[in-house]
């Protein structure tokens, strides 16, 4: 892998164990670093590290991750910006680009992936995945991701995507595919 000048990178992510272990990976890569686990903090040290790199979670306690893409964005508007989320959808994933982020995986996301995300040309088009997610993993991405904006009602989940309410709860009772 090519070796950089540590060049100064944001990672916001909700997940201390996560966000940890992703920054260790990536200072391994020639990045240095610098961890936030929430909207405010990442805000707030967009304007001071000015990171050329960030990898930032959609979805966090306090709010939402393209608060934190706009304000790095501010800061250096040359910026790459990878965007993470485990509720991968179309229409994030276009807000995600709309707000100035050059990438959108869905986590979990492998060290490699990012970093091949982080270097890549903003103008070229990305090749394949070369492990693009299975049927039934979009399927159940779909689910959890209705369910979610019922606020967990299994009921009107049930009804949105037409199916029956027990059908839906023994779905949802399995671990997700792969």
């Amino acid at each position: 892998m090519e070796q950089m000048d540590n060049k100064p990178l944001l990672i916001v992510d909700d997940d201390e164990i996560f966000l940890n272990r992703l920054g260790r990976s990536l200072g391994r890569h020639g990045f240095a670093p610098t961890l936030a686990n929430s909207v405010a903090e990442g805000k707030r040290l967009a304007a001071k590290v000015i990171p050329d790199y960030a990898v930032v979670d959609l979805r966090l306690q306090d709010g939402n991750g393209l608060e934190v893409v706009d304000a790095i964005h501010k800061a250096n508007e040359d910026a790459h910006i990878v965007m993470l989320t485990g509720y991968g959808n179309i229409a994030s994933a276009v807000a995600a680009v709309k707000a100035g982020a050059i990438d959108y995986l869905a986590k979990p996301a492998n060290v490699e992936d990012i970093v091949n995300a982080l270097m890549a040309d903003p103008n070229a088009r990305p090749t394949p995945p070369e492990n693009p997610m299975s049927a039934d993993r979009v399927r159940w991405e779909h689910i959890q991701r209705v369910y979610e904006l019922c606020d967990h009602n299994v009921s009107e989940t049930a009804r949105r995507l037409n199916m029956h309410r027990r059908t839906l709860q023994r779905i949802m009772a399995k671990r997700s595919p792969q």
